[in-house]
């Protein structure tokens, strides 16, 4: 099975959301930051290899964030809470046409790939924490 991390970045009472570019099928969607677990890397490696490859930012990394989400493919999400390091370090799209910070109000303010759909609730928790 293949371990995809994903990032809630948190910053103050916002969460970092960013919207895909690609595929197609995805441009426009929103999604937390992260990406594939490699053969021989942690889950904390990863997001924190990921946040640099995707943002320009290192985070340092917490706890995990709800249930793990099952996915296609033989595919399971697993999300960690992180925080930028050092604070004021501000995150730049690399491969995303954009990114917002999003308040547990604003969370449905824009259209989550359906995996990060499921953790909307769990996200909610975590901001209000």
């Amino acid at each position: 099975m293949t371990v995809i991390v994903g990032t809630a970045i948190v910053r103050g009472r916002a969460l970092l959301a960013q919207q895909r570019a690609y595929p197609p099928a995805l441009a426009g969607l929103w999604e937390l930051p992260g990406g594939r677990v490699e053969a021989g890397e942690s889950d904390v490696d990863a997001v924190r290899r990921e946040c640099v490859e995707e943002l320009g930012v290192t985070v340092r990394v917490g706890d995990p964030v709800g249930p793990d989400v099952a996915l296609p493919g033989d595919k399971l999400l697993r999300i960690y809470a992180a925080v930028l390091d050092p604070p004021e370090a501000e995150p730049h799209p690399h491969d995303h046409q954009a990114l917002r910070w999003l308040t547990a109000g604003e969370l449905d303010s824009v259209e989550w790939l359906p995996a990060d759909q499921e953790l909307l609730p769990h996200l909610q928790a975590l901001l209000h924490h």
